[in-house]
């Protein structure tokens, strides 16, 4: 296969445990405002998890792909989470089944180091030789496993440098010889999201964060940044809820939270955490208020579970993509290529949007204030840097200068 991956070296994807939504960033000095232009690689894929595994479902499995046996190991959610283990997992089994691939998962008993490395222990054992891990809490277990099997290829989705080596990081985005780590530039679609949304006649907003982990940061202050912006175009007056569960899902405590927010006049949450969703879908569908996803595309989940029409869009990240240009490029020969080396993806191109990394998906509600074309034009002026966003997640809350901002911390 082409080598296809990856392309923005730029400093972050909606989004999420899932989110695993999270990767720990550089310190502030190390995080300044960046454009979307910069480019690494040649060619990317898309964000859109519909195509993101076309290329696969397309593909016949290859002579030579006997060799890979290909595991996941869940970071400490599951599957089924409707974001970040549950899009990584749907990848590598499609990827396994159009390939001829063997593949199979593995969950940790706990949230810890010594579990997730107990898993890959197995998976190892069990004779698997690819191992893909999403989420910044394997750092410390790849920290102890890469060196102890080097024959193994480590495919890392959202583990940052600074994950890996704290304080003592170069930045010059290296990792372990056999380890390959994709992250995102989560304040992109944040700020697309938090922008349509007012353009869209949304003026009450909310963000409702999981853990406040760099990344959910990254996504909740694009979103203002997004928001804000949208704001003083029109002259509107804006305000945002802004808060964290404190846990990637939802639960009575949150829902009541949420039911505060949208009885109180929210109009629009961005749940940015995982399975948080459903406190702010269950909350939203009292009213009749609006969701926005984050990760993937979560209209059909949230919209399946809580009524049509409840969610407006999601931020999103191509996890998918990756997942599926990595397992190609092994099945290829072609991993020297991407060992070593953590990447940074955003957007690239202002022309097709299924080059980008990160974005809206088709399923968004195009709006007379938004349209699609709208969105487009957004696309085009961040690659071509007349829009920059902040990437720095150091700040202890988000600021704005035209909207409002409710700043409540951790709810629960």
């Amino acid at each position: 296969m082409k080598k296809k991956l990856l392309a923005v070296l730029m400093a972050a994807t909606m989004v999420s445990s899932l989110v695993a939504c999270g990767n720990s960033a550089a310190p502030a000095a190390e995080t300044t405002d960046t454009q979307a232009t910069e480019t690494t690689v040649e060619e990317a894929a898309p964000a859109e998890t519909a195509e993101a595994t076309e290329a696969t479902e397309a593909t016949e499995p290859a002579a030579d792909a006997t060799f890979m046996k290909v595991a996941m190991v869940t970071d400490y959610g599951d599957i089924t989470d409707q974001s970040f283990n549950q899009s990584t997992y749907e990848a590598c089994k499609a990827f396994g089944e159009a390939n001829g691939v063997d593949f199979t998962y593995y969950k940790p008993e706990g949230d810890s180091d010594a579990e997730r490395v107990a898993m890959i222990d197995k998976a190892v054992a069990d004779g698997y030789n690819v191992v893909v891990m999403p989420g910044y809490a394997f750092a410390g277990a790849i920290k102890e496993t890469a060196d102890m099997y080097p024959d193994v290829k480590f495919v890392a989705l959202d583990v940052s440098e600074y994950d890996l080596e704290g304080d003592e990081s170069d930045f010059n985005n290296e990792t372990f010889a056999n380890v390959f780590s994709a992250v995102y530039q989560e304040e992109l679609p944040g700020y697309m999201a938090g922008y349509a949304a007012v353009k869209m006649g949304f003026t009450k907003l909310g963000f409702l964060g999981g853990m406040a982990v760099p990344a959910v940061i990254r996504y909740g202050y694009g979103f203002v940044q997004g928001a804000d912006a949208a704001a003083a175009e029109l002259g509107a007056d804006v305000e945002i809820n802004y808060a964290y569960g404190n846990q990637f899902y939802g639960d009575s405590d949150i829902t009541a939270a949420m039911d505060t927010w949208y009885q109180g006049g929210t109009e629009v949450v961005f749940a940015c955490g995982g399975g948080i969703f459903t406190s702010a879908g269950e909350a939203a569908a009292k009213v009749g208020g609006k969701v926005i996803g984050v990760d993937v595309d979560q209209k059909g989940t949230i919209d399946g579970m809580f009524g049509d029409g409840i969610t407006v869009t999601s931020a999103m990240k191509g996890l998918q993509a990756t997942v599926n240009t990595l397992l190609s490029a092994i099945r290829d020969g072609q991993w020297d290529a991407y060992a070593g080396k953590i990447q940074t993806l955003g957007l690239v191109s202002a022309d097709d949007m299924s080059l980008n990394y990160v974005g809206l998906p088709s399923s968004t509600v195009w709006t007379d204030g938004f349209t699609e074309d709208d969105y487009n034009a957004l696309v085009a002026d961040m690659v071509n840097g007349k829009i920059t966003v902040s990437n720095d997640s150091s700040a202890e809350q988000p600021s704005a200068t035209t909207a409002k901002i409710n700043f409540q911390g951790n709810i629960k």
